[in-house]
C-alpha cells in the first residue's frame, strides 16, 4: 500500500496524545508516585489534546475532498472510519472539560474523575477504531490479524508513557512508577512487533496467484497486464518496497524504537534526564515502524497485475 505521509503522522501523532491522556488519568486518579500537580495535569492534557488536533487535521488532509468529510460520521453503523471520527470528536467536550478544570483547580474532584473516565474511555475506543481500520480488510494479510488492534494500542501507549515521564521529572513526585511505566510498554510493544513481523513473514496463509485464478496443478503467470501505464490500483495497492531495505528499516525500527531507549533507561535509572532526546529517537522509531506498516501490506489486486504472492 501507498504509505501517504498524512495518514502516518495522523495515527503516530494521535496515537501518542489518545496513550499520554489515558495514563495522565490514570495517573492522576491513581495518584501515582505521590500525584501530579494540577499544573503538570493540565500540561499534559494540552500537550496530549495538540496531538490528537494535528494529528486530525493531518487525517482530513488525505481526503480527496475534505469538504465533505462530514459524510463520514453518517456510517458509524458499518464502518470503522467513521466510528473513528464519532469517537473523536465525542471525546474533545470530555477532555476540554477534564483539562480545563484541572487548570481552574475548583476543587470539584468529582466532576473532575467522572470527565476523565469517560475521555480515557473514549481514547480507548478511538484508537481502537483507528487499528480496526485495517485489521478489518480481508483483502490485506498483513492488515487481517489481532495484533494490528494490540501493536496501535500498545505503541500509542508506549509513546505517551514517554512524555508523561518527560512530565512528572518537572515536578516533586516520586519518578519510579512512572519510569517502570514506560519500561513496561517499551517490552510490550516491542514483543508485539517482534511478533507481528513474525506473523507477516510466513507464507503459511498467503495468496498466490493459484488461489486468485482457481489453477492449481501448473504455474500460472500473467502474459499481460492489459494497461500500458500505471492505473490507481496500482500506485495506490502496488507499493513495493525491496527486501534489503525492509529489513534495514526493522532495524532501525527496533533500535531507534526501543533498543535505544530500553539501554538509556536501564543504565540512567529512576532519576533520568535528557529523556528528550531519547523520546524523540524514540517517536522517530515509531515514524518508520508505521511507514513499513503500510509499505508491506500486500492487497490481492496485485495477484491480478503481475504479483505471484500476496
Amino acid at each position: 500500500m501507498h504509505p501517504a505521509f498524512s495518514v502516518i503522522f495522523f495515527t503516530v501523532a494521535s496515537g501518542a496524545g489518545f496513550g499520554l491522556f489515558a495514563l495522565l488519568y490514570l495517573a492522576d486518579l491513581l495518584q501515582l508516585g505521590g500525584g501530579l500537580s494540577r499544573q503538570q495535569v493540565s500540561v499534559g492534557g494540552a500537550i496530549a489534546l495538540v496531538l490528537i488536533i494535528a494529528g486530525l487535521l493531518s487525517s482530513v488532509g488525505h481526503l480527496a475532498n475534505p469538504k465533505n468529510a462530514w459524510r463520514a460520521f453518517s456510517r458509524w453503523r458499518t464502518s470503522w472510519l467513521s466510528r473513528e471520527g464519532v469517537f473523536a470528536v465525542t471525546f474533545f467536550p470530555f477532555a476540554f472539560g477534564y483539562v480545563g478544570l484541572s487548570f481552574l483547580d475548583l476543587g470539584l474532584e468529582g466532576l473532575l474523575l467522572t470527565l476523565g473516565a469517560l475521555a480515557t474511555l473514549l481514547a480507548w475506543v478511538t484508537v481502537f477504531s483507528t487499528s480496526m481500520i485495517y485489521a478489518c480488510l480481508k483483502t490485506i494479510r498483513q492488515w487481517n490479524t489481532p495484533l494490528v488492534p494490540a501493536n496501535y494500542l500498545a505503541l500509542g501507549h508506549y509513546t505517551g508513557a514517554l512524555i508523561l515521564m518527560l512530565i512528572a521529572n518537572q515536578g516533586e513526585v516520586d519518578r519510579a512508577p512512572y519510569y517502570f511505566l514506560v519500561l513496561a510498554f517499551l517490552v510490550a510493544a516491542a514483543f508485539l512487533k517482534g511478533l507481528y513481523y513474525f506473523w507477516i513473514g510466513s507464507p503459511v496463509a498467503a495468496s498466490t496467484i493459484h488461489t486468485a485464478t482457481g489453477f492449481t496443478r501448473a504455474q500460472v503467470k500473467l502474459f499481460d497486464a492489459g494497461h500500458t501505464h500505471g492505473t490507481f490500483l496500482t500506485q495506490e495497492f502496488g507499493f513495493q518496497i525491496a527486501r534489503r531495505w525492509a529489513l534495514a528499516l526493522r532495524i532501525f525500527v527496533f533500535l531507534a524504537g526501543f533498543v535505544i531507549p530500553f539501554v538509556w533507561l536501564v543504565q540512567a535509572g529512576p532519576e533520568v534526564s535528557g529523556g528528550a532526546v531519547v523520546a524523540l529517537i524514540a517517536l522517530l522509531g515509531v515514524l518508520a515502524e508505521r511507514w513499513l506498516f503500510f509499505a508491506e501490506a500486500r492487497h490481492v489486486v496485485n495477484l491480478y497485475h503481475g504479483a505471484q504472492r500476496c
